[in-house]
């Protein structure tokens, strides 16, 4: 399992990391940190430069999902993590990555008073030889107070153990966390998450409509970015009925009919997916009752919302806005088509 121990930036999340790991048995530090000092000597500058924290990478946080699973392959035991995770999306993401590898994750909140963790930022080592330190961890530490405030009175504290450390001193933090993870008070996330495909998927999405023809876009927990309701089909699954199942699943929508077929497109390999079939159906137009309906939030979404072709245009990922525009366009013309990454061929 992983013990991820979040919190603000200077809330003592390294050093009490370094002290749990003594207290649990057969236990690893594994600071993120490192992946983050690593993608200069993967990315060419001009690339890290359009980000101002490599957390918003893709590859950072994939690299950071991968090495803690590699770690616990080689080990085994438990990996314990000192990382602030103040976007919700990147906790989904990463906590939902390690879920695919049947990883648990024990998601710790050090959460001190505020008064004490500007105090502990105040006095917070700042490395000699870094050049530009006392803006690069100080500085940062205080604008991060605002997100982490933020964080705090939306989702932070939804599925975190939280600890008040205003009192505490890391080894007596880290006695709390050894205590709470062994008798369980401090449970793995409940974050919904399906096993990373291993080859070539059939998934399939379903189109639903509002009284003013807006499309239904989901914001799955268990990744990056809006998507259709939907998901893969399983092994001797008819398509169309997994479409029906993942609605229900998802949205609480019981769908009466089969829903009619609009788009397939063929989705190439991209490392590391796999690509396969992606099947669009029309799911039908929902009445203002059946809307209200939605089961929201749930363990697979964290929002959903009825949006307009445009405004799709600037939720999905370009070959998903693309699958989008022409299931819109085959639903006006009363046929399928068949596409090859997002394009019409024949």
């Amino acid at each position: 399992m992983i013990v991820w121990i979040n919190g603000a930036f200077g809330a003592g999340k390294t050093t009490t990391a370094r002290e749990l790991i003594e207290l649990i048995p057969n236990s690893t530090l594994f600071d993120p940190e490192v992946i983050g000092g690593a993608l200069p000597h993967l990315l060419p500058a001009k690339h890290l430069a359009e980000v101002g924290d490599y957390q918003d990478l893709p590859i950072w946080r994939r690299l950071v999902i991968d090495t803690a699973a590699a770690m616990l392959a080689e080990l085994g035991g438990t990996l314990v993590v000192p990382m602030t995770l103040l976007r919700q999306e990147y906790r989904d993401e990463i906590f939902g990555g390690l879920a695919a590898r049947r990883i648990g994750v024990r998601h710790i909140l050090l959460a001190p008073a505020e008064t004490i963790l500007r105090e502990r930022i105040a006095v917070r080592e700042v490395p000699p030889d870094l050049p530009d330190g006392e803006m690069r961890v100080r500085q940062w530490s205080y604008d991060h107070i605002e997100p982490y405030r933020a964080a705090l009175a939306s989702w932070l504290t939804a599925d975190a153990h939280l600890v008040d450390t205003s009192a505490l001193t890391p080894y007596a933090t880290a006695v709390r966390i050894a205590e709470a993870v062994g008798s369980g008070t401090a449970p793995v996330c409940d974050i919904v998450q399906t096993p990373e495909p291993t080859a070539e998927t059939v998934a399939s999405g379903v189109l639903l409509f509002d009284e003013h023809d807006r499309v239904l876009l989901v914001d799955p927990t268990y990744k990056a970015g809006w998507e259709f309701p939907g998901g893969v089909v399983e092994p001797g699954e008819a398509p169309a009925r997994a479409g029906v199942r993942e609605v229900a699943e998802e949205t609480g929508i019981r769908l009466a009919d089969v829903p009619r077929l609009l788009v397939v497109d063929w989705e190439p390999p991209a490392p590391p997916g796999y690509g396969g079939l992606r099947l669009l159906f029309d799911g039908g137009r929902l009445d203002s009752a059946a809307a209200e309906r939605l089961l929201l939030p749930g363990p697979e979404l964290r929002d959903c919302r009825f949006v307009t072709e445009r405004e799709a245009a600037d939720l999905l990922p370009p070959v998903r806005y693309e699958r989008l525009r022409w299931a819109l366009r085959a639903r006006e013309r009363g046929a399928a088509l068949y596409l090859e990454a997002g394009v019409p061929v024949g």
